[in-house]
């Protein structure tokens, strides 16, 4: 039931983002995908111990070499969460200095497999820096650590040096902070030691540029804002040296001064310009003014700039972000669920509506991002290529594909690595890692290495891309991702009596089953996925006017069956233990994620679909298995269950007023891969609405912008009734 039209900016506007107290998760990020700013209830970053994580009583460390930790049933609690305020980049990365040299050969294991032994990196198991590291693992620790993702500063209002009452959360009064969506800029309005106090802090959509003005009586009595250099806060191992920071200034104008900052041997450069007097000195620079407004502009940089005055205002950035976030939010497809009966549609839009704003800010940049993006570090800021679908599919689903498009130079910089990875194991084409950064090199993992679904992923986000519309051209510029790709894919499958199979060692999405990595064999999901990226692949030599290559084919046609457990529904291996009913229902992605491929019988998928629905641990799930659920009983053609799914109670299933879905306490309070994944599950379910699929009666589903969405029924989403 498309609209003739959507109000998009009533659509979108309806669903800002309101905080009006402070919370350790009360936090709004500004930014373009390559630069984020996290601000707290004074539309600042004023008060970040209060935001610091807080580590978990419950959680009980361990190397997890004989398998995931149990997490113990717990309702969800948003106290339980912190999300710190950082200010984070794509480019900034240092590396820490050790107590004795590691060398990279200290990480590896070698498998026996049919083809003769083969290295993996997987000496480190799941330690956080703070915890305890036996020596064995200390040097995949620390390859897995490192480099990190640098907090770059802190942008924060401060009280005149006069013995002023002190400055905390609970003297922040009326508090009202905004996120206008429309506009990415975030308004806070506040009474603070008896003085009404604004606030306005913005991104540039196109570089590292932050600025805020501030309006208050307070200015006359000394307050002012200062940009902090804070020192790094990620935990450091027991093995790390404690870290090398400096600051250096120097003045270009009156109101104006560069800093170069060094965090080791990683050197950058920040500009601060103000309307009002700037005193740099130290790790900090103070803008102050008599005049009751004042105004700041922050420009980060990853080399030193050009010498000359700084001409960024505070009205440039705010301008560039209007005409850049309306852009954005007028481009490709809109969806709105207003005029359903069911309840809970509201809640099921706000969440629409946030993470399309929360993947831009964090994900739309020249890497794959983090799981929690450039709001603040998990796995030491590293980004992991399997979530890369998740983060990034939607870009292309929802008619946005340029925003994606941003991050494929990296996978072309990160060929030769990935050439290197599969040469060193002695298979052709390139493996693509699963931890990493933007050198491409593989992080030491007891699980990371093993995992093999990140493998087709390029190829399936370069097909989405495709079938939005793209030329000739496009196909030609990428076709060495693919090719190089399905090289690997086609080698890395083992021939039995006919049919190729998946063989060990090997860890499929659902991690559950890391301790049996020399035997796991044919995970349900990464069958179907390695069948159909390999027919895809040769998809694009015919488009381009090549040959089809005949080893693609052959593993395509032949790839082994998935197993089918005694109750008629898939196990996630052929192998034992077969199914583990915790973590990811990866077996559902085979149909569903993926389209129909013969591989996979719609039959068995549906009494899957219901076997994960009535007996999975939820408590041991993650954010983007409510979409996956979503996209296969959308592509079973039952909408009913696909809405249910996207707003399944599950204390994994939350998301906060600021539109984030925790997971850990104390390690992981949003999870963007779960934004991404609730987009493309909406895309799925417009998808099978075109294909004819019903639409239950009290739901309403009302989109328009083109036809993007319309695309996956060709490929990626008609419904199978």
């Amino acid at each position: 039931m498309p609209a003739t039209t959507v109000d998009r900016r009533r659509l979108v506007r309806r669903h800002n983002p309101v905080l009006t107290a402070a919370h350790p998760t009360g936090v709004l990020t500004v930014g373009n995908g390559d630069a984020a700013l996290t601000v707290d209830i004074t539309g600042l970053q004023t008060f970040p111990a209060f935001h610091e994580l807080v580590p978990d009583p419950h959680r009980v460390a361990g190397s997890g070499i004989d398998g995931l930790p149990e997490q113990r049933p717990r309702g969800f609690d948003a106290d339980d969460f912190q999300i710190p305020l950082r200010t984070q980049s794509s480019w900034a990365w240092y590396r820490t200095r050790t107590t004795r040299e590691f060398d990279r050969d200290e990480t590896v294991t070698r498998y026996d497999t049919a083809r003769g032994p083969v290295p993996y990196f997987d000496r480190m198991g799941l330690q956080r820096a703070g915890d305890e590291i036996a020596d064995e693992f200390a040097a995949g620790a620390w390859f897995h650590f490192n480099p990190r993702r640098a907090h770059l500063g802190r942008l924060a209002l401060t009280p005149p040096d006069d013995g002023s009452p002190a400055l905390d959360p609970d003297s922040v009064l009326n508090p009202r902070t905004e996120l206008d969506l429309w506009t990415g800029r975030v308004h806070a309005t506040y009474l603070l030691h008896g003085e009404t106090v604004a606030v306005t802090t913005v991104g540039h959509p196109s570089d590292a540029s932050f600025a805020v003005r501030v309006e208050s009586q307070l200015l006359d009595r000394g307050w002012g804002v200062s940009w902090i250099f804070d020192a790094q806060p990620d935990d450091l191992a027991a093995f790390e040296l404690p870290l090398r920071e400096s600051t250096c200034w120097s003045r270009r104008a009156s109101g104006a001064a560069i800093a170069c900052r060094r965090v080791e041997d990683t050197t950058y450069h920040v500009e601060v310009s103000t309307t009002g007097e700037l005193d740099a000195r130290g790790d900090a620079a103070l803008a102050t003014t008599e005049r009751g407004a004042l105004e700041l502009v922050v420009v980060l940089h990853p080399a030193e700039p050009d010498a000359g005055p700084i001409d960024r205002t505070f009205a440039d950035v705010v301008d560039a972000a209007a005409v850049w976030w309306e852009r954005y939010w007028q481009s490709g497809v809109a969806v709105t669920f207003e005029g359903s009966d069911d309840e809970r549609a509201d809640e099921l839009e706000r969440r629409v509506v946030l993470s399309q704003y929360l993947t831009a800010v964090n994900g739309a940049g020249a890497t794959p991002p983090a799981e929690t993006g450039l709001t603040y570090n998990t796995w030491t800021g590293k980004f992991h290529l399997e979530m890369h679908w998740w983060h990034g599919a939607h870009f292309a689903l929802w008619g946005r594909g340029d925003l994606l498009e941003r991050s494929l130079g990296w996978y072309h910089d990160a060929l030769q690595a990935a050439r290197d990875t599969a040469a060193w194991q002695g298979y052709r084409g390139a493996r693509w890692p699963k931890q990493t950064d933007p050198t491409a090199q593989e992080s030491p993992s007891n699980i990371g290495v093993f995992l093999v679904w990140q493998q087709p992923h390029i190829i399936h986000l370069l097909e989405l891309l495709r079938q939005q519309g793209r030329s000739d051209d496009f196909l030609s510029a990428h076709y060495d991702l693919v090719e190089a790709t399905a090289d690997f894919m086609a080698d890395f499958v083992e021939e039995r009596d006919g049919v190729f199979v998946l063989p060990p060692p090997l860890i499929p999405a659902q991690e559950s089953y890391l301790a049996d990595r020399r035997t796991n064999t044919d995970p349900t999901f990464e069958l179907a996925y390695w069948s159909w990226a390999l027919d895809v692949a040769n998809e694009w030599r015919a488009l381009l006017g090549l040959d089809i290559r005949d080893d693609w084919e052959r593993v395509a046609r032949a790839m082994s069956r998935p197993t089918v457990l005694d109750d008629g529904t898939y196990a996630a291996l052929s192998t034992p233990p077969h199914l583990i009913r915790k973590d990811h229902p990866s077996m559902l992605m085979a149909l569903g994620w993926l389209p129909p491929t013969e591989i996979i019988a719609p039959d068995v998928m549906r009494a899957t679909l219901d076997a994960v629905w009535s007996r999975w641990d939820l408590q041991s799930s993650w954010g983007w298995d409510y979409p996956v659920m979503a996209m296969t009983a959308a592509r079973l053609g039952d909408l009913r269950r696909a809405f249910d799914a996207m707003l399944l109670p599950s204390p994994k299933n939350e998301f906060l007023a600021n539109g984030h879905n925790p997971q850990i306490p104390g390690f992981l309070s949003l999870y963007l891969p779960a934004n991404g994944g609730l987009l493309a599950a909406v895309a799925y379910i417009v998808a099978a609405i075109e294909a004819g699929a019903s639409v239950p009666e009290e739901w309403r589903v009302s989109y328009e912008g083109g036809t993007p969405f319309t695309t996956l029924t060709d490929r990626a989403a008609s419904a199978v009734g």
